[in-house]
């Protein structure tokens, strides 16, 4: 009997909390997929309609495709839908078990697949019961609160029929090598690099028209540079660029799934403090963080470009300095922003936020100001961190520092990688400790001072 996706859901929705474990636990998306099946129920609930379940978490990875056919091969899966909760993962590895997916005429669908044990009044299970014959899988209600994240949003493509349930989260970004996410903007690229990454786009390309969807969802996607939040799709861009099949509670969709921005006007560039590295002196990096001497100062700084899904808006610098208790350091964060006058991210600054893992550092808006000269909209906001988050961050490892920005209407959120700190933090925490009295910090005197001639 064919099977409706979108019944099928709202039926395993429906479904009384008789739970055990999870069949696959969310703690298992950073392992290799895994394929589980499953049969809708309780079979009360919905009948001779119950749904064939493949359960799939975990991370896509190159062998992936082999796996799922290994899974399939000798199972009945006629009408079954494959239900998606994973971080994503091979670009290579997503096509083929697409390709694989579409071969067998499933559908796909975002969530979590949970046992459930259904007795009846003799006590037995549902796991004697038969499908077409054959013994059929444990049964297992469908929760919609799954993650289907980068590669896997085209994985979802697969199906030949797609549903994603509202309480569901599907989230892009750009493809990036894999080796070199935690601080892209440091990292080397080699042409042979860039061919790798331009091959796997053509591929991606074609295999998104061959499974009928529209370039819109790899437009997107590449919109949004591997130092942001990924893209979390709305329901209009899910139903224009073909993730979804049908969403009847969703107005009519848009041609396309964004408008392209127009390129940002050439922002004026100002004048660099300078890195004293023995008698050569040079601007402050973009690559790595450094230090840098400013007005007597000592700095740890680093300069990054301020996005908002892809669209550059500016940039900023961030230094941190010794502090006067010795127990923490001072935070300065100074920012420009280019533009029209009447663009929501021109708006002045409300609130600048650090966070390194738990640790978070409400940094304080000292002056946001749009500078006449130049048109630029130039923030500086300063605040502390503690030693011992700071050093963390510092230490070995690839440390990310998160720094979320909100004006009215705009919210930035950019991920910044700790490449050069465990080398040259050393050299600004041992001058933190040798100094007599109060620290070289960056005390309020010298706030604006630093700020204005950034």
């Amino acid at each position: 009997m064919v099977r409706s996706l979108g019944l099928a859901v709202a039926l395993a929705f429906a479904a009384p909390a008789l739970l055990l474990p999870t069949a696959t636990q969310a703690a298992d998306r950073t392992a290799p997929m895994k394929f589980e099946l499953r049969l809708q129920g309780p079979a009360e609930i919905c009948g001779g309609q119950c749904a064939l379940l493949i359960s799939a978490s975990g991370a896509i990875t190159a062998d992936t495709p082999r796996d799922f056919k290994q899974f399939a091969r000798n199972r009945d899966l006629r009408n079954a839908t494959v239900v998606f909760d994973s971080d994503g993962g091979s670009v290579l590895g997503a096509i083929a078990l697409g390709r694989d997916i579409r071969r067998l005429a499933l559908s796909t669908t975002v969530g979590r697949v949970i046992d459930i044990v259904a007795t009846d009044a003799a006590g037995k299970s549902g796991k004697d019961e038969t499908r077409f014959g054959e013994p059929a899988a444990p049964r297992a209600t469908l929760s919609p609160r799954g993650d289907c994240e980068s590669m896997c949003a085209f994985v979802l493509l697969g199906g030949v029929k797609r549903m994603v349930p509202p309480e569901a989260r599907v989230r892009v970004h750009q493809i990036w090598l894999g080796d070199r996410r935690e601080d892209p903007t440091a990292a080397n690229y080699s042409a042979e690099d860039m061919v790798l990454v331009q091959r796997d786009i053509g591929k991606l390309a074609q295999y998104t028209i061959e499974m009928g969807a529209s370039v819109d969802l790899l437009d997107l996607a590449l919109r949004i540079p591997p130092w942001e939040p990924m893209h979390a799709m709305t329901r209009a861009q899910l139903v224009a660029t073909g993730l979804m099949t049908k969403d009847p509670a969703a107005p009519p969709a848009p041609a396309t799934a964004a408008v392209s921005p127009p390129a940002p006007a050439a922002a004026v560039q100002p004048a660099a403090p300078k890195v004293t590295s023995g008698t050569q002196a040079t601007p402050i990096s973009d690559r790595r963080w450094s230090v840098v001497e400013r007005g007597g100062v000592s700095t740890l700084a680093r300069r990054h470009p301020l996005t908002v899904e892809g669209e550059t808006i500016g940039s900023f610098d961030l230094a941190l300095a010794c502090s006067a208790d010795g127990d923490s350091y001072d935070f300065s964060y100074v920012e420009r922003r280019y533009g029209a006058a009447d663009k929501p991210s021109l708006a002045p600054l409300s609130g600048v936020t650090l966070r390194v893992g738990r640790a978070l550092a409400p940094l304080k808006v000292v002056t946001s100001e749009r500078r006449t000269e130049t048109g630029e909209l130039v923030s500086f906001a300063s605040g502390t961190l503690s030693a011992g988050v700071v050093g963390g961050f510092a230490g070995a490892g690839n440390q990310a520092m998160i720094i979320e920005t909100r004006s009215e209407g705009v919210v930035t959120v950019i991920r910044l990688g700790n490449t050069g700190a465990r080398q040259d933090f050393p050299q600004l925490a041992g001058g933190c400790s040798k100094t007599p009295g109060a620290r070289a910090g960056l005390p309020a005197r010298n706030a604006g001072a630093y700020a204005a001639a950034q």
